[in-house]
């Protein structure tokens, strides 16, 4: 079987991590609820899969850069990039958030609330069930998907129908160490399988526009596709 992973050599990767840590270092500042919260998720045993802190500073800009005050986001984890998302919106904005493991949901609502960001709501459940269960009637400003991979096609599909006319759709880990890219990968790989559906999904797609931003940082070399919808 072919492997499903790209090996990164480990002085590239050095190198994407003092990059990273060169930038952060002028852009980012301290911040006690998301430090406290990649600490809370460690020592409750969850994956190191958060977003990098770049990324979810991105995720902040863009909401307020479009002034978003309806959000949702699909793949909760422990919150860590709902915080960002959080503190782009306005004090009365709203925040959905969607998990399905109930042990991660508490998790990410104590991080919320040592973050003190008020205007979110962690929803347990299968995410596709949820997503078609939410009503059109208040469309989203920005959808960001981060979870199941193999779930992407439908996930986006349903961003699509919840989110207003040139709101954001981000999906992330949409590269994925050039994996999705390379053909003997993709075969054994259910997860790049999902991204290229995605991606021709996208290509005949008349209702929005897109394009991938690759990403290299402390964590990893990936990247997320961005969407307007028209």
């Amino acid at each position: 079987m072919a492997s499903t992973i790209v090996e990164i050599p480990q002085e590239v990767l050095e190198t994407f991590t003092k990059s990273d840590q060169y930038h952060n270092s002028f852009l980012l500042h301290p911040d006690e609820g998301l430090e406290h919260a990649l600490e809370h998720n460690a020592g409750n045993g969850l994956p190191d899969i958060s977003v990098a802190a770049s990324q979810g500073k991105f995720l902040k800009l863009t909401a307020l850069a479009i002034g978003a005050k309806r959000v949702l986001e699909v793949g909760t984890l422990g919150g860590y990039s709902t915080i960002w998302m959080g503190q782009g919106l306005p004090e009365d904005g709203e925040l959905i958030t969607l998990e399905i493991s109930e042990v991660n949901a508490k998790i990410a609502r104590e991080n919320l609330a040592r973050a003190g960001i008020r205007n979110a709501r962690v929803v347990v459940g299968d995410a596709k069930e949820t997503l078609a269960s939410l009503p059109t009637e208040e469309p989203f400003d920005l959808v960001f998907i981060d979870a199941d991979k193999e779930g992407y096609p439908n996930y986006f599909l349903e961003a699509k129908r919840l989110v207003r006319r040139h709101g954001v759709i981000i999906v992330d880990n949409v590269v994925r160490s050039g994996g999705v890219a390379d053909d003997s990968i993709a075969s054994g790989c259910s997860k790049c399988r999902a991204v290229r559906t995605l991606l021709q999904m996208l290509k005949e797609d008349k209702e929005v526009e897109a394009t991938t931003i690759a990403t290299a940082n402390a964590k990893d070399y990936d990247g997320f596709l961005y969407a307007i919808k028209l």
